[in-house]
């Protein structure tokens, strides 16, 4: 017979057992939690910038594009009846030579992949193709939507459309291959402009505003921002289109160029954690 005194007791262990059930249970999940937000959360870092040194710019030049290859600035420029293409010795700031659209087109970013210097237009859908040295024209190509920003990975041609979306072609037939979405997080980040891509990262303007955004090309992750707060120049701070725009790695001699639309100096930096 069960005494009234031993019920108690039994019902006690009952109760102590499932307790530790439930603390392993909750520990399980917290080490899932833990590891899952190991394996998924990455800190996004911030950047300064040291400024090296100036160049002279033309500040009629509204930069849509900007490149160093084999030591010579390439840039681009828009506005409708102004838009043109040029090359620029760096050490002087002398045009070697240039080429302007037809004043039907916006001529935006530039990128040079496996030996062609390609020039997006803004609403015209259309990309310009040139010989690099002698900046004649090869071939066009077509694509949809708009074209703000292009760089070149080694692979393949990225593009910008004022969007958050990277788009990713073929250079040679000129395919979307691949698309990610920029986000910070749960937020996507807009108005992407003039692109480089340095060292394994996308580097973007971001329209009317004063940083870069560092990006993970494979998946579209904001690694990191750069703060340009105060290197716009004076003369042109009052002008809302004068926005930073133009970027350009010089990959040999591990130099970063930047400058802006109308601005009337080019910037050599040095990022700063």
């Amino acid at each position: 017979m069960t005494t009234d005194m031993e019920k108690p007791a039994k019902s006690s262990g009952r109760w102590h057992r499932s307790l530790a059930l439930i603390a392993i249970f909750a520990a399980m999940l917290i080490g899932f939690g833990v590891s899952w937000a190991a394996g998924n959360f990455q800190q996004v870092e911030y950047w300064r910038y040291r400024e090296v040194a100036k160049h002279d710019h033309n500040r009629n030049d509204f930069t849509q594009g900007l490149l160093v290859h084999e030591g010579i600035l390439y840039e681009g420029t828009g506005q409708f009846g102004e838009s043109k293409l040029q090359r620029i010795d760096l050490s002087t700031g002398r045009v070697l030579n240039s080429v302007s659209l037809n004043k039907q087109y916006f001529g935006e970013g530039i990128a040079i992949a496996n030996g062609e210097l390609f020039q997006l237009t803004w609403k015209n859908r259309v990309a310009f193709v040139y010989d690099p040295e002698t900046l004649r024209l090869t071939r066009t190509v077509r694509y949809a939507g708009e074209g703000w920003g292009l760089t070149f990975d080694g692979e393949s041609l990225i593009m910008s459309d004022g969007s958050a979306t990277l788009r990713f072609y073929d250079p040679k037939e000129f395919n979307v291959q691949r698309r990610v979405t920029v986000h910070d997080g749960k937020r996507t980040i807009d108005d992407l402009n003039e692109l480089e891509y340095i060292q394994g990262e996308v580097w973007a303007n971001i329209w009317h505003q004063d940083k870069i955004v560092r990006i993970d090309p494979e998946t579209g992750r904001v690694k990191g921002y750069v703060d340009l707060g105060g290197l716009k120049p004076l003369s042109v701070r009052l002008n809302r289109e004068a926005v930073y725009n133009g970027i350009a790695w010089d990959e040999v001699n591990r130099k970063l160029y930047v400058t802006g639309k109308n601005w009337p100096t080019l910037y050599e930096i040095q990022v700063t954690e």
